[in-house]
């Protein structure tokens, strides 16, 4: 069983390493050899767990997606009303963005940039399943606006990073009403119009 935990631990070790140096350096400016270093492992023993650079990243990223989600729908019943549906997760998204900001920090680049592979992309995408399955629910029940997925995250989610980058570079300290304007602004975005 130690041995079981002590891998685990070496492999959690480089996840944050590599989420670290991402967020500070940028992808191509992280190779294995600081990663490595960072995590206190010899480079061979990255290839124990991932086979290549792009397949740390990649499995990181899901990784990383896969905390984010499990964090943003903890709290979500797939019934509840649309709208405090989509109020609990936003403020679970938030709240995950500004307190989890090294994490949050590396899937913004990794959703920004090139450097994940797109069926990394797609199985990160699969993890906000709640969010899509509750959009097309207030599509069907003409509350949410018919617009795509994409469209709908760019307008009411993806602002939440520009937030927290801002706040992350000290220009904007974000406090309760400035969240809640947040949410009404993103809220707005995507719902219908009666």
């Amino acid at each position: 069983m130690a041995k079981l935990q002590k891998s685990i631990d070496k492999r959690n070790a480089l996840v944050k390493a590599t989420i670290e140096l991402v967020n500070n350096n940028g992808f191509h400016a992280t190779p294995m050899s600081k990663i490595a270093k960072m995590a206190k492992v010899s480079p061979a023993t990255i290839y124990l767990y991932f086979e290549n650079k792009q397949d740390l990243v990649n499995q990181t990223y899901i990784d990383v997606k896969a905390e984010y989600t499990n964090y943003a729908f903890a709290n979500f019943e797939p019934n509840m009303p649309i709208e405090a549906g989509f109020e609990l997760i936003w403020k679970r998204i938030a709240d995950f963005k500004l307190n989890e900001c090294e994490h949050a920090m590396f899937l913004a680049q990794c959703d920004n940039t090139p450097i994940i592979d797109e069926e990394s992309r797609q199985e990160g995408i699969k993890h906000l399943q709640p969010l899509l399955d509750l959009w097309e629910r207030g599509k069907k029940e003409g509350i949410i606006k018919p617009m795509t997925n994409y469209m709908l995250y760019a307008y009411s989610i993806n602002p939440l990073s520009f937030l927290m980058m801002s706040e992350k570079r000290g220009v904007l300290k974000l406090d309760q009403s400035q969240l809640n304007d947040a949410y009404q602004s993103a809220w707005s975005s995507i719902k219908m119009c009666h």
